[in-house]
């Protein structure tokens, strides 16, 4: 379903401002070949912020030729993941017979459900010349009534994700609606998902209905988030209180740089969450026969 993020707001006569919860550093860790990423959450007392499992930043790092790691066959179960890709190209394929490309500035939107094996890796054509790799994965929970549906994805080139600017601001709309531009991409959950990037002393004021779970990543630059315009840098995740139905984020006014930053937000499940790996359930029995069918291959194999 495309989400106007306006159908869900709480409060309907006036504004308020959120506040800040916790700012906290991303920690750098390895992931699949040995690729390097910088973990929003979990990481240390953050373990998930419902709906949102995951946020990993890659890169940005410059591979030389023949360098590239990826993430060879892996499998998932019960959630979705989001990949957006800001520099590179990586290739993929799963267990049921999907196959494609993410490139610079495009969305992968996988709905995982009953379970895939899949593989992500750099494209052939990338690993051999090397390039700037930049991206990020984020991960959703899917409520219990959808845990088990069929896998389904959705990508969506970067000619697609609507963009909309004013002076001082610009905004690719990947989930949600902001600067009455509404995504493409629909949602099993309501989500919003905010690319800004906003030039020194510039401000932007979002919608984000109260009762929605929020968090910033700050991909470049400095920021000032919330009512109390709360500091934050690059590779820092800023969590707000649910609080209001506004957010504020203004770029520093001290470098000349803009601040890069993701917002997104969604409306939290308040279900019981059992995790283990690439599996993500609502009860620890629900978690072991995920194993079970991924050990008796149940949820297939990449074969082509």
């Amino acid at each position: 379903m495309k989400q106007n993020i306006t159908n869900h707001n709480m409060v309907k006569d006036k504004t308020k401002t959120r506040s800040v919860l916790q700012v906290a550093n991303a920690k750098t860790t390895l992931e699949g070949e040995g690729f390097i990423v910088h973990r929003a959450f979990p990481n240390g007392s953050l373990r998930e912020f419902d709906p949102f499992l995951l946020l990993d930043e890659m890169g940005p790092i410059e591979i030389s030729a023949g360098e590239a790691k990826g993430a060879p066959d892996h499998p998932h179960r019960g959630f979705e993941t989001v990949t957006y890709m800001i520099d590179g190209v990586f290739e993929h394929k799963d267990s049921q017979g999907h196959s494609g490309k993410i490139k610079t500035g495009d969305v992968q939107w996988m709905t995982a459900g009953s379970g895939v094996i899949h593989s992500e890796m750099p494209e052939k054509e990338f690993v051999q010349k090397g390039g700037t790799l930049h991206g990020f994965q984020l991960w959703i929970n899917l409520p219990k009534k959808d845990k088990m549906m069929n896998p389904r994805y959705q990508d969506i080139s970067v000619n697609k994700i609507p963009i909309a600017q004013k002076e001082g601001i610009k905004v690719k709309v990947i989930a949600g609606e902001s600067m009455g531009k509404q995504a493409v991409i629909e949602t099993r959950t309501p989500i919003v998902y905010l690319h800004f990037t906003i030039q020194p002393n510039s401000q932007v004021v979002q919608n984000i209905p109260q009762a929605y779970n929020a968090f910033a990543y700050v991909v470049n630059g400095k920021g000032l988030f919330g009512d109390k315009q709360i500091p934050a840098h690059k590779e820092q995740v800023v969590l707000f209180e649910q609080d209001g139905n506004e957010i504020i984020i203004k770029a520093s006014n001290d470098t000349s740089s803009p601040l890069d930053v993701l917002l997104i937000a969604g409306l939290p499940l308040g279900e019981p969450v059992a995790r283990y790996g690439p599996f993500v359930m609502n009860t620890e029995g629900e978690i072991k026969q995920a194993i079970l069918d991924y050990n008796t291959g149940k949820m297939g194999k990449i074969d082509f």
